[in-house]
């Protein structure tokens, strides 16, 4: 039997597994993101996505999300903390993450996380139902600001945003269109720890900017 006949025939299989999913949505990838309150700092393990097709998608999303402050390249700790961690933006911008190549709409969307402020390590799962992977098919016309036009756009990208005590809030969102909830869950405790528990219980520290704000104002527990 040709040895290479099973490598062809999985080939097969997974290119058609990628057009059957490319007609499922009108576009050629969703786009999943992540950011998290000024000064409430965290780390990704891993985000996986579960598609409606079965098929999972492991670390569709890791590292470090978008967050207000501290700044990238700010240094030292300023006189005045200009960022606030209170409450969700109304209008939550597209965070940091990928495209989601190859891939399916997602019906759920598995997070495990590092709150580093607290420090804490946090896992959830996060249901997509169909009405919102519906809304990801729709075509929507957008006025954009940059461009000064009115465009027509989808709603391919979900952002999620972790707060300490486990909370996530997940929006559906593109690129010049209103975000729509999609859920707000309580995550559990992660008893492992930190990296699967293969760091004995270490966390590595948030920045010296973080720390400072928590000391004067504390973390805002109830407001996410």
């Amino acid at each position: 039997m040709n040895k290479l006949l099973p490598v062809i025939l999985l080939s097969i299989l997974l290119s058609g597994c990628t057009t059957a999913n490319s007609r499922s949505m009108p576009y050629d990838a969703w786009h999943l993101s992540f950011f998290a309150p000024d000064y409430m700092e965290v780390w990704i393990e891993t985000a996986d996505a579960i598609g409606i097709d079965g098929m999972v998608r492991i670390q569709a999303g890791s590292g470090i999300p978008a967050i207000g402050y501290p700044r990238a390249f700010s240094k030292g700790i300023p006189e005045v903390f200009r960022g606030s961690p209170k409450g969700w933006d109304e209008t939550p911008s597209w965070g940091k993450g990928k495209y989601v190549k190859g891939a399916d709409l997602p019906k759920q969307i598995y997070v495990r996380w590092q709150s580093l402020v607290e420090p804490q390590i946090y896992h959830t799962r996060i249901d997509i139902p169909e009405s919102i992977r519906e809304i990801m098919r729709k075509k929507e016309n957008a006025f954009c600001r940059f461009t000064g036009k009115t465009e027509v756009q989808y709603r391919e990208a979900i952002v999620i945003g972790l707060a300490p005590g486990g909370i996530a809030k997940a929006w559906v969102t593109g690129p010049c269109l209103t975000p729509i909830e999609i859920a707000r869950v309580q995550a559990k405790v992660d008893p492992t720890g930190p990296n699967d528990g293969e760091s004995n219980g270490q966390f590595d520290p948030p920045s010296a900017e973080s720390r400072a704000y928590i000391k004067k104002f504390g973390i805002p527990y109830g407001s996410w």
